[in-house]
């Protein structure tokens, strides 16, 4: 039998009931003891303490039958705010949302430089204002969570950024010694994928989300965890090798996945093709509807290698659930399709192979959910999506 001291066994109750408020989104104390198989002693003094901090609500339905009007339970999403920071190789974006994960405010300044230096300044002066700016609610920023295009250990240092030549950086100690203030670094993949589970796929302990853009990335969550690997690297699936002896990498091999399936691949071929330099989406949409030679081909041969690295994953993980982020295949008719049609291997086994709805977003979403989940010490969140974000 587990058995812990009253302090641990109230913890474990408490992190259980703010799960299924924010699940349900308006429950009563009874359905709450109900779901979670607590008495309702236990319930009416976890709930009196949550009133008493505000993060609960009370709201009174208004309804025609006879008997008493019952009394709804919600978390208080103005409580407190969660800072989400995309750090990423020519902009920085920053999303601020409250505790249900609803973005308040968005924006993003372009960067001119990548030094460290300059950087660490920018990001101290945006988030000290952020601070200062919504310090009137009960709780101010209840947490800052910074995703980095590379490879973070699991002791949240900077082992190495790519596109900034960032080597061993401990940006997480610097900005809290400056701020005065917690600050959680994570992998931008992972980010990524925990945004696909909080806010889209709540029936899922068992998820990968592959992001496209740039290189090729793959958070994934096991278990409603992260899976990091030993050292917290793992998830760097853009450098496995599909064509054995293939295009050079920058990593220092030949043939890496994301020298043929990531958006950077197909934006590089279409110029080659094209004649033309830094071609934007709109192009690309512009020439799909025109039903062009070139750019159906580039698409198709992108698909193929697509397919091939997915059907690896899906070997080796037997994931439930697979999401793909990527801007061209969302623009791109009957993609999924497509995708599944390479899909041949009979050993594969998962649920559900998706694009992703919450596109480029969702790296600064999960910051934000990521910031949430700590604040309220649960081990998982579950929060609805509104399109409109």
């Amino acid at each position: 039998m587990i058995t812990g001291d009253a302090s641990y066994i109230k913890k474990i109750n408490r992190s259980l009931i703010i799960r299924e408020i924010l699940k349900e989104g308006m429950i009563s104390r009874a359905d709450l003891s109900k779901i979670t198989a607590l008495t309702r002693a236990t319930i009416s003094s976890q709930v009196a303490d949550l009133l008493e901090e505000e993060l609960v609500i009370e709201t009174q339905l208004e309804h025609n039958s006879v008997g008493r009007k019952p009394i709804m339970l919600s978390l208080n999403g103005q409580a407190g705010y969660a800072l989400g920071i995309d750090l990423d190789f020519s902009q920085i974006s920053f999303t601020l949302s409250n505790l249900l994960g609803q973005p308040i405010s968005s924006e993003t300044i372009e960067l001119h430089t990548h030094d460290y230096a300059d950087i660490l300044k920018q990001l101290i002066q945006y988030i000290t204002r952020y601070q200062e700016e919504f310090s009137n609610s009960r709780y101010g920023i209840v947490g800052i969570v910074i995703a980095i295009h590379g490879l973070v250990s699991n002791e949240q240092t900077i082992q190495y950024v790519p596109r900034f030549q960032w080597v061993n950086t401990n940006l997480k100690s610097d900005l809290e010694e400056a701020l005065g203030t917690e600050v959680h670094l994570e992998n931008n993949a992972n980010l990524s994928a925990f945004a696909e589970r909080v806010f889209i796929h709540h029936e899922t302990d068992n998820l990968l989300c592959a992001t496209l853009y740039s290189g090729i990335g793959l958070g994934m969550i096991m278990n409603n965890k992260f899976f990091r690997g030993h050292d917290g690297f793992a998830g760097e699936i853009g450098h496995m090798i599909v064509v054995p002896g293939g295009k050079p990498c920058n990593c220092g091999n030949k043939g890496c996945w994301e020298r043929y399936a990531s958006e950077t691949s197909v934006f590089e071929s279409l110029s080659e093709r094209k004649n033309i330099r830094n071609i934007t989406y709109e192009q690309v949409r512009q020439w799909l509807n025109e039903k062009d030679v070139d750019v159906h081909e580039v698409m198709e041969q992108f698909i193929y290698y697509l397919s091939i690295g997915l059907n690896n994953l899906i070997n080796i993980n037997n994931p439930d659930v697979v999401v793909v982020d990527s801007e061209l295949l969302r623009m791109y008719p009957d993609a999924l399709q497509k995708i599944h049609q390479n899909l041949h291997s009979q050993i594969s086994h998962y649920r559900q192979l998706t694009l992703s709805t919450i596109g480029k977003k969702s790296c600064v979403l999960g910051a934000c959910a990521l910031a949430i989940t700590h604040f309220l010490d649960v081990p998982m969140l579950n929060l609805p999506y509104e399109e409109k974000r």
